[in-house]
């Protein structure tokens, strides 16, 4: 994934610059950067920050950085932002997406002069880097985003640092956010919303899918209006969003409330039930006979909201049984290497035996990817003394690796449980429709697979969080959404 942070003020920037971008570290672990323009021009800096936080990489940076506008960024994938020099002139550059035709756009470059790229580890191109060879085919910076909007399949939210201010872009379906938040003489735009509260700073707009504005100190000029078609990614609300984000209007903390309080009622029975039981499924008769959880509890971090809303329905108490050890482990991603996730998955979260032993738990994830962890993470519950183990996702089975946005480590769509369940079931050549069958709630094959993960992951059940409960959760417009990982429609 990654995030991003930019200030345009009239008075020195980068303690806010700093603050705001150190505030999207839960985006990505790899790599941090800050660029600023001032009296000097453009001074930037990058470390590598995935074995500690951005804040302690960069408290030097902040002592010899001076200017009054910048921009940051927390990546998990290229270094950035980038310096360019072209004739459109210097800028920085950062971006957060995903594209999917690099080959054809970087063979596109070629062809319309442009000499090379720089290489990175692998033999990868820096995409940021492809981005503004993009921008520069075009003879100003707005013809180049709209450009740019245009020609990228996936998706790519821009901003440009330039002397006259930050151009900030959207992507054209706006399947990541971007907002605008101003104080005196200064205004931000920032991917998280609560990136810049404690800076001061108070909600101005909220730009729309594929929207292009002009960022001040003394205002917003738009350059491009909104777009009407917007597929905001649903699992920025499911997992990746931090609990005091807002996206379009919603707040994700209340929308986890809202998924929890509706998998209580799936679960125990009260989703549309016809007995009026006043939000309190345990009173209910057609509640589940063979649910009887001491208590309910959520993975965390990201669990924690999600089950918070099921105990406040159900009237299950809620407790954690497990608490994650954050002086070492304060940040939610983990490395890259699938070895090193798994032992620190193990490591991080510390038992309490007394609300483990002898104990029905009900446990609420954000998702089951491989399902590695939370299978060793249930097996470590019933080595603990754990009589059940309850497993209720917070959204449904992933069944299609996202083309829009890099948050994925996975390779291929068989690191996905339910897809190499499916390949067993079905052979290696499977049809979308016989997909589309699995992902559908109600239907045979969709029941064997679950109970097919249930069984695979020593779960004592498993009920997944329903794609029409999840979209009635956020509580925006279907239409506006993307929920491509589970339905495969785009």
């Amino acid at each position: 994934m990654g995030g991003f942070f930019g200030v345009t003020s009239k008075e020195d920037c980068v303690m806010d610059l700093f603050f705001g971008t150190d505030y999207h570290s839960h985006l990505g672990t790899r790599r941090g950067g800050m660029a600023v323009y001032g009296k000097e021009g453009f001074q930037r800096s990058i470390h590598n920050i995935e074995n500690s936080p951005f804040r302690t990489k960069f408290e030097r940076d902040v002592e010899e950085l001076h200017g009054c506008s910048g921009i940051g960024s927390i990546s998990d994938n290229e270094p950035q932002p980038l310096l360019i020099q072209s004739h459109l002139g210097s800028y920085a550059i950062v971006t957060v997406g995903k594209i999917n035709n690099e080959e054809e756009l970087v063979h596109d470059a070629f062809e319309n002069g442009h000499i090379h790229f720089m290489e990175m580890s692998g033999g990868r191109i820096n995409a940021t880097e492809l981005v503004a060879s993009i921008i520069n085919q075009k003879q100003s910076l707005v013809e180049g985003l709209l450009y740019a909007q245009e020609k990228i399949k996936g998706s790519m939210t821009i901003l440009l640092l330039t002397p006259e201010g930050i151009y900030a872009s959207r992507d054209r379906y706006g399947r990541t956010p971007v907002v605008v938040g101003s104080k005196e003489n200064a205004f931000c735009v920032s991917f998280e919303s609560f990136a810049y509260i404690n800076l001061g700073y108070h909600d101005y707009s909220e730009l729309g899918p594929g929207e292009i504005v002009l960022v001040k100190p003394t205002g917003i000029q738009s350059l491009s209006k909104p777009r009407n078609e917007m597929k905001i990614c649903s699992f920025l609300w499911v997992y990746y969003g931090y609990p005091t984000s807002s996206y379009e209007g919603v707040n994700v903390e209340e929308m986890r409330y809202r998924c929890g309080q509706i998998l209580a009622q799936r679960d125990l029975g009260c989703k549309g039930c016809s007995h009026n039981c006043s939000g309190k499924p345990v009173t209910c008769g057609h509640a589940n006979p063979d649910l009887h959880p001491d208590i309910v509890a959520g993975i965390p971090d990201s669990g924690i909201a999600h089950a918070i809303g099921y105990a406040n329905e159900s009237g299950i108490p809620y407790a954690r049984p497990f608490i994650k050890y954050t002086p070492t482990w304060p940040r939610s991603f983990m490395p890259q290497n699938q070895s090193q996730r798994s032992l620190i998955a193990r490591m991080k979260l510390i038992p309490i035996d007394a609300l483990i032993r002898d104990k029905s738990l009900l446990l609420i994830d954000d998702s089951i990817v491989r399902g590695t962890q939370l299978g060793e993470t249930t097996q470590f519950l019933y080595d603990s003394g754990a009589k059940e183990v309850h497993i209720r996702p917070a959204c449904p089975p992933l069944l299609f690796g996202c083309k829009y946005l890099n948050f994925s480590r996975s390779n291929s769509e068989l690191d996905l449980i339910t897809r190499r369940i499916i390949q067993e079931r079905e052979g290696e050549n499977v049809s979308k429709e016989v997909l589309d069958d699995y992902a559908n709630p109600d239907s045979q094959n969709y029941k064997e697979m679950v109970e097919e993960i249930r069984k695979r992951l020593n779960f004592t059940s498993l009920k997944f969080h329903r794609l029409d409960d999840l979209v009635e959760s956020i509580g925006i417009d279907p239409s506006k959404l993307c929920t491509y990982c589970w339905s495969g429609k785009e």
